[in-house]
């Protein structure tokens, strides 16, 4: 037990957790709401319950103290209660409905009935839950779409939800700390086994280290607004396909200094769901493609620490659970293999990555791109795409046209060179924070290539360029086939191929020692690739 009471007293020497499932269990029946309802179905947390009614939810919180959440008092549920709504409402309106009082006896409770109010509950229109993508995960559905999905939706919000003001205690440092340090405390006092007291402090003591290593970069992140009021509680559990369309929901309502947070911990939060449940590929599609949508890379410097934080967030949600649970029960059982899960991941997070800096060479139509993002997904490599960054810095998103002539407008040779700058300052941060970059660019200038060898070289990583060819025939179809689509964010036409192939310049001796070749028209490049990368140690063995 930690200085905070899982369960309070209520009056007559009944526990307000007793009286809270005798109120529930009076709301099974199906009277009980003024809606037609034929079956009520319990769902529960560690903190609340929910009653499914087939047309309609209910969420009722329950009367719990846990610290970080303060459930305590019937004024203190309303206010949450109405805050849920509030707050859900700018992801999720056609879901959050109101919040409504419950009356009546305790033992013949009724929504919105007369008496004294007992409770009260978020109303919600009810989802089928095979739409969750938590389910879709768990029966193999989950597909690149929704991540995509995903990717869109949250880089979104991020960009357009409020943004915490520098003199705003949100964000700061030193309490960003006391909540990653918060998780150890509380689990700490749950736990009793040597082994796990043992990984609990090698954990603590890396986060404190980092939290030492970050601290400049931490301060600027407030400082350059990345601080945001965002969900709080993004995971798979907490988004829904709604016809069709991935949806938040349930954000967190109950805490505003776990709400106004940087959104790297919210990215975060969805790469260790993902990864935890088997989805290393998508969590990578889903870091690489936030990125691309957001540009900032530099937050990828805070993510390991906010990593290990979301791991540690669920252990503890795994620790609330058990202390909640019967003894020798399945749910008892269940929490306890979730905790050790959850600390073992966190700690996998902490292990040493080696880097290195890896860039394309090709013509347009040369599958620079598909590769590129096959082998960040697989790998979780970091893609900069100079098609991306050229436009970001023209103020342009990634489908908008530049309408540019050929050496005109995004495409003269100072903006060429602005990018490939842009491109080496983005590789440098990559790799500063550990992890391996690929830059996806054509690299068909010498001086271009020799840029960021000399970057490897400064930075003492590994080096070489993907040499990514196919047949001219293959080239001029795949242009013309990217063209027609209108999906991709490259402005490479034909006119532009036959420039390329009049002005490129070809590897040198030194640098083909440095290049893999890679025929991207060829059935089994990719494997090829993989077994190259693997031989010359540029990945890990596995």
């Amino acid at each position: 037990m930690t200085e905070h009471s899982i369960i309070s007293t209520a009056a007559g020497g009944e526990s307000a957790q007793e009286a809270s499932r005798r109120l529930v269990d009076g709301l099974l029946r199906p009277g009980a709401y003024p809606h037609p309802t034929r079956q009520v179905e319990l769902l529960e947390t560690h903190c609340a319950w929910v009653l499914l009614t087939g047309e309609f939810a209910f969420k009722i919180k329950k009367p719990v103290d846990f610290g970080f959440l303060d459930y305590s008092t019937l004024e203190k549920r309303r206010f949450f209660c109405q805050e849920e709504i509030r707050l859900n409402r700018r992801f999720a309106p056609q879901i959050y409905l109101d919040v409504v009082a419950i009356r009546g006896a305790p033992e013949q409770p009724h929504m919105e009935g007369e008496g004294p109010v007992l409770e009260y509950a978020v109303r919600m229109r009810q989802f089928p839950a095979d739409g969750l993508l938590s389910q879709l995960a768990e029966t193999g559905r989950l597909e690149a779409a929704h991540i995509d999905q995903m990717i869109e939706r949250i880089a979104d919000f991020h960009r357009t939800t409020g943004r915490a003001a520098p003199e705003s205690e949100y964000g700061d440092p030193a309490r960003i700390h006391h909540w990653v340090v918060e998780n150890f405390e509380h689990v700490r006092s749950a736990i009793s086994s040597a082994e796990d007291l043992q990984q609990l402090a090698r954990l603590r003591q890396w986060v404190e280290q980092e939290r030492v290593r970050l601290d400049a970069l931490l301060h600027s992140r407030k400082r350059d607004g990345f601080i945001r009021e965002c969900h709080g509680d993004l995971h798979l559990g907490n988004l829904t396909l709604i016809d069709g369309v991935v949806t938040l929901f349930d954000c967190i309502e109950f805490n505003p200094e776990l709400r106004w947070i940087d959104v790297i911990s919210e990215v975060a939060f969805l790469i260790m769901d993902l990864q935890e449940r088997g989805y290393a590929g998508f969590a990578n599609r889903f870091l690489n493609g936030y990125l691309q949508h957001t540009g900032d890379y530099e937050g990828i410097g805070v993510l390991p620490y906010y990593l290990v934080y979301r791991a540690a967030v669920r252990a503890k949600v795994a620790v609330l659970r058990a202390q909640q649970a019967a003894p020798a029960s399945p749910v008892l059982r269940h929490a306890r293999r979730e905790y050790h899960e959850y600390a073992s991941l966190a700690g996998q997070y902490t292990e040493p990555r080696r880097p290195a800096l890896l860039i394309t060479c090709g013509l347009s139509g040369s599958g620079k791109s598909t590769l590129a993002g096959q082998l960040c997904e697989q790998l979780g490599l970091i893609q900069l795409r100079s098609d991306l960054e050229r436009k970001r810095l023209a103020g342009l998103a990634a489908l908008d046209s530049s309408r540019s002539a050929l050496g005109a407008g995004l495409y003269t040779p100072d903006q060429t060179e602005q990018t490939y700058r842009r491109l080496a300052q983005l590789a440098a941060t990559v790799v500063g924070a550990g992890y391996t970059a690929l830059v996806d660019a054509t690299f068909l200038q010498r001086g271009h290539r020799e840029m960021f060898r000399e970057l490897a070289a400064d930075r003492g990583v590994p080096f070489a360029i993907l040499d990514c060819r196919a047949p001219e025939d293959e080239l001029r179809r795949r242009i013309r086939q990217r063209q027609a689509a209108g999906a991709d964010a490259s402005e490479a036409d034909l006119q532009v191929l036959d420039a390329q192939l009049a002005g490129r310049e070809p590897l040198d001796g030194d640098e083909t020692a440095r290049a893999i070749r890679v025929d991207t028209a060829a059935p089994e490049h990719f494997a090829a690739l993989l077994d190259e990368l693997r031989q010359r140690a540029l990945i890990d063995p596995g």
